[in-house]
């Protein structure tokens, strides 16, 4: 029966409208993807209003491949320059631009691609056989659910991450401290405005990843006499085929990724703790840690999957359920709504066409996407053939566009800067910035449901142990806090020599 449904969305995918639709979706997404600031979900938003007079199949094939170019987008400037052009892309950076910076931008751009192409039809697969039932698993979650997936998060990458355990938690504290800026989200009372009314928004995400990421790494430069490497870079499709017959051998990685970018795609906001959540476990579980954050291609690999494998799953819920996964989600949702359609299960009955068109368009867009992208790696590589003094003006630029765009406020530019100035130190003390990051995105998501779990049980913490599923992601959760304090004393039992310490990653 699935598979006769999807012949049907085939049939209705690939007409020739319908994939000039996807083309030019895959293209747009691209271009909204490289730009910081502006995001898939503005992307999908700003051109919402074009999809009003087409049909319904069509608008949403349109929507849902300038999604996919964004996911891909995401990655470029990621490698090439350290600047996330998405939130899901910051793990990206941890070697992908080491890897560019030796050279070697080619194999990192065709491995985050092929990677997100992997994590991506992984989703696919599986919601085109299990959505019925994946939609049913997910109306078990709730807020106690949702926190135990935030702290395992968390913890994950406290305990699976190397470096300097304190230093990451230090990282940690500070991003809680600055995602607690602005309004409580219960009480709606002021919290650490200190009476300035810009602060009541507080900080946005991707503001504080420009500024961290592209202006931090470019003060680093500075500092060094912009020195940049990647003038050594191969420009052909060599460098692409060369590429695939390495990742084979990051199989493991490949699926491990999906797995936790399709289970983590179900809640809001999924794939950037996905991104982070299977670096750690990458770099925990490789023969080579101490290469990890130095330019190891399976550290691109890991949230390169994970991410697209959690943003495909994130439309799950929105068609099953009528419950948006992400907030490109949200905005598709409420184009169905305009189109007249009801998302929920009769949708699958009342409009077949329709599901299994977009199910079908899913595979189509993410061939074409990954296509697209691939064919331009060279060009993507010759940029880095420009001298970085000259790129350097061009980057900040760039920089600010992106961050003044997020708000329209002139503040934002100013937040980037002093973003970038944390950023700068943090390097310079190897303290770690990616759990700070991370606590930035997370920090409102987490405490919205840990203050919901504690409504529900009238304040008692049992909660997350009494429930089967928020109690065994918790016990795992507490296991990856207590790991790096096991770990030595397990070494001494076994008699096993001390670990050296690593460097934490960017």
């Amino acid at each position: 029966m699935g598979l006769e449904n999807l012949l049907l969305g085939f049939q209705v995918a690939i007409t020739p409208f319908n994939l000039f639709i996807a083309v030019i979706g895959i293209l747009l997404g691209t271009i909204i993807g490289v730009l910081p600031g502006l995001g898939g979900a503005n992307g999908v938003a700003i051109l919402l209003p074009l999809t009003f007079t087409m049909p319904p199949t069509s608008a949403i094939i349109l929507l849902t491949c300038i999604y996919w170019g964004a996911l891909f987008g995401g990655a470029i400037t990621s490698v090439l320059f350290n600047i996330p052009g998405e939130p899901w892309s910051v793990a990206t950076t941890f070697d992908g631009y080491p890897l560019a910076k030796q050279g070697q931008s080619g194999q990192a751009l065709t491995a985050a691609f092929t990677s997100s192409f992997v994590g991506a039809f992984f989703s696919i697969v599986l919601i085109t056989f299990f959505a019925p039932l994946l939609a049913e698993i997910a109306l078990k979650f709730g807020p106690p659910e949702f926190f135990a997936i935030q702290l395992l998060t968390f913890s994950s990458f406290v305990g699976l991450g190397g470096g300097n355990p304190l230093k990451s938690l230090v990282s940690i504290l500070i991003g809680f401290i600055l995602a607690t800026v602005g309004l409580d989200i219960v009480t709606g009372q002021l919290r650490l405005t200190f009476g300035f009314t810009d602060l009541m928004k507080g900080f946005d995400f991707i503001v504080a990843v420009i500024g961290l990421f592209g202006i931090g790494e470019i003060l680093l430069s500075v500092e060094e006499g912009l020195k940049f490497e990647g003038a050594k870079t191969r420009m052909n499709m060599r460098v692409v085929l060369d590429t695939w017959k390495i990742l084979p051998r990051y199989y493991r990685t490949f699926v491990r990724g999906s797995i936790i970018g399709f289970w983590m795609g179900f809640k809001p906001g999924g794939a950037t703790p996905a991104s982070f959540m299977s670096y750690a476990f990458a770099k925990r579980f490789s023969k080579n840690p101490e290469r990890f954050g130095k330019g190891e291609i399976e550290g691109i690999v890991a949230p390169e999957t994970a991410a697209h494998a959690a943003g495909v799953a994130a439309i799950l819920p929105m068609i099953t359920l009528g419950i948006p996964g992400s907030p490109t989600a949200a905005v598709m949702l409420g184009g169905l709504i305009i189109w007249g359609l009801q998302p929920g299960p009769m949708l699958f009955v009342d409009n077949r066409d329709f599901v299994w068109g977009l199910i079908a368009s899913m595979y189509t867009g993410n061939v074409i996407g990954v296509v697209m992208v691939l064919a331009f790696v060279p060009f993507f590589a010759a940029i880095l053939r420009v001298p970085f003094a000259i790129l350097t003006p061009l980057i900040v630029v760039i920089c600010a566009i992106g961050s003044y765009a997020v708000h329209n406020s002139m503040i934002d530019i100013w937040y980037m800067l002093i973003f970038g100035v944390v950023g700068y130190v943090f390097k310079k003390l190897d303290y770690p910035i990616a759990p700070l990051v991370l606590a930035l995105v997370l920090g409102d998501l987490a405490e919205n449901a840990l203050r919901q779990s504690l409504i529900m049980s009238q304040g008692s913490l049992a909660i997350f142990l009494a429930r089967p599923i928020s109690g065994a992601i918790t016990a795992a959760a507490i296991f990856f806090f207590i790991l790096p304090i096991i770990t030595p004393w397990w070494r001494r039992f076994r008699g096993l020599p001390a670990a050296a310490p690593a460097r934490p990653e960017a």
